[in-house]
């Protein structure tokens, strides 16, 4: 399967690059890595079952950002701050606003 990136390059799905990028969300969480590993597993047949041959980038920063915010949402914020971009403090501030799981607490 080949990632499609924003700037339209291409290049092949590297689960160990997603378990990275989700293993520095979660660093110093109270996540154990059989919980984690389940996870990434779980991210990467989803890819998988979608049948295609390419796949956005972002469709696959989506599909962690969902599952991160049920699994842990510091986790989910740290991964959305750097997938997201933000630009400016007040972009991260509306963000987090807008996260129900904060919300409830």
């Amino acid at each position: 399967m080949m990632v499609v990136k924003k700037n339209g390059r291409k290049s092949p799905f590297d689960r160990e690059k997603l378990s990275k990028s989700i293993y520095i969300a979660l660093k110093k969480r109270p996540i154990d890595t059989d919980t984690v590993e389940k996870f990434i597993t779980n991210i990467s047949r989803s890819l998988e079952e979608l049948g295609q041959s390419e796949i956005a980038s972002n469709t696959i920063g989506t599909m962690v950002m969902d599952g991160l915010k049920d699994l842990d949402p510091v986790a989910y914020v740290r991964f959305a701050s750097v997938y997201r971009n933000f630009r400016e403090e007040k972009d991260f501030i509306q963000f987090v606003d807008k996260i129900d799981v904060f919300k409830k607490r």
